[in-house]
C-alpha cells in the first residue's frame, strides 16, 4: 500500500510543464528570420526550412526528456527499474503537441489547444511516474492510459503531416520513427521485459509501406491517419498477444476487429 501512494513532486511537475508550454508560446509569438538548407541530389531536390518553430520542436523534445529524468529520479523504484524508457512518450508528446499549435490560427481555438496540451502533458508525466514500478497497484491503469495516448499522438502526427501537405520524403521518415517509438513503448509497458526492438522494427516497416502507399490517394488527413493507425496498432497488439503465449487463433481476434473498425471509420469519413 505504501508504494501505491508515490506521486511526483508537484513543484517539479509544475516547473517542467510550465517551461515546455512557455517554449511553445514564445515560438508562436517570436518572429525570427528563417534559413533554408538546399541539397541537390541526382533527380531529387531537397530543401529544409529552418525556423524558430523547427528549433522549438527539437528543443522542447530534448528539454522534456531531460526534465523527465529530473522528475522521475525521485521515485524510490527508479534505481531498480531504470527510467530511460520513460523519456520516449513525454518527449513524443511534447513534440506532437507543437504540430497543431503551429498550424492553428491565433485565437480562442489556439488557446484551448494550448491549455489542453498542457493538461495532457502533465497527465503523461504523472502516468510515467506511476508506471516505473510494476508492483504499483495503479500501474495497469497508467500503462493502459499511456498506450492509448501513444496511439492518439501517432494519429495526431499523421493527420497533421497530411494536413500540412508535407512532402513524401519527410512524411515517411517521421511516421516510421513515430510508429517505431510507439510500438516500442507499448510493448515495453505490456510485456515488462527488455526492449522489443525487432518487433517494433517490424511495425515501423509496415508503417513505412502504408505511409508511402497511401500518400498519393485522395484521402482526408483524418482518414490518412486512421489507415496508418489501424495496421500499426493491430500488428503491435498481435505481437504482444503472441509474446504472452496466446494461440494465434485467439491472438488475432482483437487486432483484426480493431483493424476492421478503423478502416470502416476512415472510409466513412472519406
Amino acid at each position: 500500500m505504501d508504494r501505491s501512494r508515490h506521486l511526483p513532486d508537484l513543484d517539479r511537475l509544475s516547473i517542467l510543464s510550465a517551461l515546455i508550454l512557455l517554449a511553445y508560446a514564445l515560438a508562436r509569438f517570436l518572429k525570427l528570420p528563417s534559413r533554408t538548407i538546399e541539397v541537390q541530389l541526382p533527380g531529387l531536390y531537397l530543401a529544409w526550412d529552418l525556423n524558430v518553430r523547427t528549433a522549438a520542436g527539437l528543443l522542447v523534445a530534448a528539454m522534456t526528456a531531460a526534465g523527465v529524468e529530473w522528475l522521475l529520479r525521485q521515485h524510490p523504484a527508479a534505481a531498480r527499474h531504470g527510467i530511460i524508457g520513460h523519456w520516449l512518450l513525454p518527449a513524443l508528446t511534447a513534440w506532437v503537441i507543437g504540430a497543431p499549435l503551429f498550424q492553428l490560427p491565433l485565437g480562442l481555438t489556439w488557446w484551448a489547444g494550448f491549455a489542453l496540451g498542457g493538461g495532457l502533458l502533465m497527465l503523461v508525466l504523472v502516468a510515467e511516474y506511476i508506471a516505473i514500478d510494476p508492483d504499483d497497484v495503479r500501474q495497469p491503469a497508467a500503462a493502459a492510459g499511456l498506450t492509448a495516448l501513444a496511439y492518439a499522438l501517432f494519429l495526431i502526427l499523421a493527420t497533421s503531416l497530411s494536413a500540412a501537405g508535407a512532402r513524401l520524403i519527410f512524411t515517411v521518415p517521421a511516421l516510421t520513427l513515430a510508429a517505431f517509438l510507439t510500438s516500442l513503448r507499448t510493448l515495453r509497458l505490456r510485456l515488462h521485459r527488455s526492449w522489443a526492438l525487432l518487433e517494433s522494427g517490424l511495425v515501423a516497416l509496415l508503417a513505412t509501406q502504408f505511409a508511402a502507399g497511401l500518400y498519393y490517394l485522395p484521402l482526408s488527413p483524418v482518414s490518412y491517419g486512421l489507415l496508418l493507425l489501424g495496421p500499426a496498432y493491430g500488428l503491435t497488439t498481435l505481437l504482444a498477444n503472441l509474446a504472452e503465449g496466446e494461440p494465434w487463433q485467439q491472438a488475432i481476434i482483437e487486432p483484426l476487429l480493431v483493424l476492421v473498425i478503423v478502416i470502416g471509420i476512415s472510409l466513412w469519413i472519406g
